[in-house]
């Protein structure tokens, strides 16, 4: 592996991780099987799929599976998932089914090393050390192919740092178009992909539609980072996207259809 200005090239794992397509959430189906969902992880199973997912470092150490902070969209409580036990997390329901939360071991040992994996860990008021030690903690005895991927540098710097031969990406878009509640400085630094002269990421995880913003290009096209593409949506996107040579990670559609 080689470290240029602004990431890193030669990833043994990225040639495994091109010839695979992945589930975003899972292969979920909504409303009947929910995104993040062990339903929606077995479907992408079923179908010899790689997934995406997400994880949460609960206040009592635990690893749960889930995309946003918030709890309204996807349960219907108020508050923040963090701020919950692993038995409190396990009380909700996901998207009006009988369907619980997941945690990271559960996740783990239903693909059980079959199929790669991009996890995506979602730091929070700050938690980016003890979470991605968390969750590296665990991985160190999983038998697969896994990555990992943050919108928080920290996370990629402390993945640089703990476990330097992880293979680690920046998830991106252009916060300058979509703010997301950003604060001005950073929208800038984060869209224009600053934080890899520290994180040294081997890929770039963007957003389909702003892939050709020049920052994405300088690091792909320039630099050697492999492209992975969110959420990639129809047929004709997922065409363009593996043959521009990036990974596709798409939802509720048969990519083979």
């Amino acid at each position: 592996m080689k470290e240029h200005f602004s990431c890193r090239t030669g990833h043994p794992l990225l040639e495994t991780f091109r010839g695979q397509i992945f589930a975003h959430r899972g292969f979920h189906d909504k409303p009947a099987i929910p995104e993040n969902s062990l339903p929606a992880f077995r479907r992408a199973i079923e179908n010899g799929w790689g997934m995406e997912f997400d994880v949460h470092l609960l206040k009592d150490g635990s690893l749960m599976v889930f995309h946003d902070e918030t709890l309204k969209r996807c349960t219907g409580a108020e508050g923040f998932l963090e701020d919950l036990t692993f038995d409190e997390a396990r009380a909700l329901r996901l998207e009006g089914t009988e369907e619980q939360i997941p945690s990271f071991d559960e996740v783990l040992n239903l693909v059980d090393g079959r199929y790669p994996l991009i996890i995506e860990l979602k730091a929070f008021r700050g938690n980016h050390r003890p979470l991605t030690e968390a969750v590296l903690s665990r991985l160190a005895s999983y038998k697969g192919d896994f990555c990992i991927e943050s919108f928080d540098p920290r996370v990629i710097k402390d993945v640089r740092e703990l476990c330097p031969d992880v293979m680690r990406g920046q998830l991106a878009q252009n916060f300058i178009l979509r703010p997301e509640g950003l604060p001005k400085w950073q929208r800038g630094l984060l869209t224009k992909l600053w934080f890899n002269v520290l994180t040294k990421p081997d890929f770039m995880a963007y957003k389909f539609e702003d892939r050709a913003d020049k920052w994405v290009r300088r690091s792909v096209d320039k630099k050697g980072a492999q492209e992975f593409s969110w959420t990639i949506a129809s047929k004709a996107d997922f065409d363009a996207c593996r043959a521009a040579g990036s990974i596709p990670i798409f939802e509720r559609f048969d990519p083979r259809d």
